[in-house]
């Protein structure tokens, strides 16, 4: 029954969530919400362990959900889930497209698309940053962030801004400041 539900789930995910793999954040924290397979806090580790290994973070965090709710099987049901929708929204959309392609209403809606996965988005990277930087346990105004975080997290920022390494660079400094600061 397990199985069905992760398909179900990750299949409603990947129909509805444009935009890429952080588009889909903001359906993990319902899910979390209706299920205990994640908590919103292990959705940051999910990011963090999604983002530093290879594929698309959507994939790998249904992968990762999957595998934790139900080991390999649920690995590749969750997996499954999510893409499925992609595939066949795709097949369908590409067809349509090529057939309408220079309608001005295909142009609106492609207009109107654009921003909302943007929206989407930001909603999720905001959500993050939120979860990753903030101390839930805090009982006055100057414990409310995590400082050591938040340090971390602005020269991180400005690192990746100004000097143009490999991600994998940044991903491998953090782990190491996060070591070396005992996060």
């Amino acid at each position: 029954m397990i199985l069905l539900i992760l398909f179900a789930e990750f299949f409603k995910i990947g129909l509805f969530s444009v935009g890429g793999g952080l588009a889909t954040l903001p359906f993990l924290y319902q899910l979390a919400d209706k299920y205990e397979w994640i908590s919103h806090e292990s959705i940051v580790d999910m990011i963090a362990i999604s983002e530093s290994t290879p594929g698309a973070i959507g994939v790998n965090i249904a992968t990762y959900t999957g595998f934790q709710c139900s080991g390999i099987p649920g690995a590749v049901v969750a997996t499954l889930g999510l893409i499925s929708p992609s595939i066949i929204v795709i097949m369908i959309v590409t067809r349509i497209l090529l057939a309408f392609k220079e309608n001005a209403l295909v142009q609106a809606i492609f207009s109107g698309l654009r921003p909302a996965a943007t929206g989407l988005i930001a909603a999720a990277g905001f959500g993050v940053i939120w979860l990753s930087l903030y101390n839930g346990a805090a009982s006055a105004w100057y414990e409310i962030l995590r400082w050591r975080e938040v340090f971390l997290f602005m020269i991180l920022f400005l690192l990746i801004r100004t000097v143009k390494k490999h991600p994998i660079v940044y991903i491998a400094a953090a782990g190491l400041a996060g070591m070396l600061l005992k996060l």
